[in-house]
């Protein structure tokens, strides 16, 4: 068992066979939630895990689990996920690294013949991203009891269509109720997603546990009119006052270092039109930091911040709080289990937050919870450069065998 490792090769084939699902010309993946290319992601893990000898099920959200039998079968499961679509350009590894790394867990066991106390599990959670329906996570949150079933199924994309209608559509509308299975402990594997693994040479994060996180939706209404007759100073220009709002959120994220993260990633002017004064915009504001207090404080600057420059310019505003997150720390003992394995290992390795959001945040509400972290070269994730080497994925897969047979054969 103290040598025991998965197969890099297969592992990294693996990757690479799901990566030609949604490929683009850049060498990244689109694969968005309940698209045609989502099914097809699907179905191919589907096909893997039954060859890996696992029962597969799917809940009413859409979130998929294999399950490789253990010896007593009223022990919870071990459980390990993540999702599978992506960003419009998205990268390789994001999010299917966690469910590959799951499967290349079961073959390694299944390779080796090792039977486990307790089951273990893969999970895919619907939605991860966010990309297409927001907010992000649904399949897992609704799992954790976060959103109710019924909300989420009547989710909208962008063009009008309907989550659960997309979510049928595909044929991923399973019978199984969601939430309820038991578990003993869920670990997830993920590439870092910033630079900080790789600027210290280390391996392995050990994660232990995630920023909280603060969603918002801006709209900002002036008064459109000519852009050729209307004097400067008679304006109510709905853009301005948003530009301003936004270098404010910005500066709320660059007072706080290092840990603060504010960002403006949606904005949409209305009408649109080059000759005419901008009437409204909508914008989206995303403001991250571990510590709930100082969250707190972002969220108070960014309201009375913006009330102030829409009473200055003339502008109305209304601010909705889109979704929240607390800071969450994930289980002590979990996050041991990651560093015994890293430790046994003799890979690199240091304590750190993630600073995104993973579906391990909801799973942590329901089952002691921790995550793993590996390099991507240049810190860089949601884009279609996104890169990681194929070792340092091999070593966090490891890591996971390890944290995830002790918790199995406990």
């Amino acid at each position: 068992m103290q040598n025991l490792t998965i197969d890099g090769h297969r592992l990294w084939d693996s990757l690479m066979a799901m990566a030609r699902i949604g490929a683009t010309p850049k060498g990244g993946v689109c694969r968005l939630a309940l698209s045609d290319l989502d099914r097809e992601g699907r179905a191919l893990f589907i096909d893997w895990c039954k060859a890996a000898g696992c029962s597969v099920s799917v809940d009413q959200v859409g979130n998929i689990f294999a399950r490789r039998p253990g010896r007593d079968p009223g022990k919870p499961a071990v459980m390990t996920g993540s999702h599978l679509d992506t960003q419009p350009t998205g990268g390789r590894f994001d999010g299917i690294y966690g469910v590959l790394a799951g499967l290349e867990v079961i073959r390694t066991l299944n390779d080796r013949g090792i039977e486990t106390a307790a089951a273990i599990e893969v999970a895919v959670w619907t939605n991860g991203e966010g990309a297409r329906f927001s907010p992000a996570m649904m399949g897992s949150g609704v799992y954790a009891g976060v959103f109710p079933l019924a909300d989420v199924l009547d989710k909208r994309d962008m063009d009008g269509k309907r989550f659960g209608d997309e979510l049928a559509r595909i044929g991923f509308a399973g019978a199984d109720p969601v939430g309820g299975r038991p578990v003993r402990a869920y670990f997830e594997a993920h590439i870092e997603q910033g630079p900080i693994l790789e600027a210290e040479g280390k391996t392995i994060g050990v994660v232990t546990g995630a920023q909280g996180q603060r969603w918002f939706e801006v709209t900002v209404r002036g008064q459109e009119a000519h852009a050729g007759p209307t004097p400067m100073g008679r304006r109510r220009d709905a853009l301005v006052g948003a530009a301003r709002m936004i270098d404010l959120v910005n500066r709320i994220g660059r007072e706080r270092p290092p840990y603060a993260c504010a960002t403006v990633g949606v904005i949409q002017s209305k009408p649109n039109s080059r000759n005419t004064i901008p009437g409204e915009v909508f914008f989206t504001v995303d403001f991250r930091h571990p510590d709930d207090a100082v969250l707190s404080t972002m969220e108070s600057l960014l309201k009375t911040g913006c009330a102030a420059i829409a009473a200055e310019s003339g502008l109305e505003l209304a601010i909705v709080d889109f979704w929240y997150a607390p800071p969450t720390p994930f289980a002590p003992p979990l996050v041991a289990a990651v560093r015994a394995g890293a430790e046994r290992l003799g890979v690199a390795h240091r304590d750190i937050v993630s600073g995104a959001g993973h579906d391990a945040v909801y799973m942590a509400k329901v089952a002691p919870s921790a995550m793993i972290f590996v390099p991507c070269i240049g810190g860089i994730s949601h884009n279609e450069v996104e890169d990681a080497k194929p070792a340092d994925l091999a070593a966090g897969a490891n890591v996971l065998l390890h944290a995830m047979l002790q918790e199995a054969q406990a």
